[in-house]
């Protein structure tokens, strides 16, 4: 007799697991928990690293000051729109 090989869609084994989940007992919730912990931990708590604050310091300032030149919204779009006229 031929196996058929099952192919789950990620929607599927998400909705299943979530079934598990709620399901189950709080040691295997624990256990489970704990497989996926520091990667849950690292979402929440997204931080910059010193050289990235460091450097959006340096460019803020830069802006403050008018050294850097910028532009709004509404002159970026302009300028876009005449570039694709041209």
């Amino acid at each position: 007799m031929e196996q058929i090989e099952r192919v789950m869609t990620n929607i599927a084994i998400r909705k299943k697991l979530m079934t598990y989940l709620a399901d189950a007992d709080d040691k295997k919730v624990k256990a489970i928990y704990t497989l996926f912990e520091d990667e849950i931990n690292q979402e929440e708590s997204f931080k910059l690293t010193e050289e990235h604050v460091k450097i959006l310091d340096e460019r803020r300032a830069k802006h403050l000051s008018g050294k850097d030149k910028s532009s709004s919204w509404q002159e970026v779009h302009d300028r876009v729109r005449r570039k694709r006229k041209s």
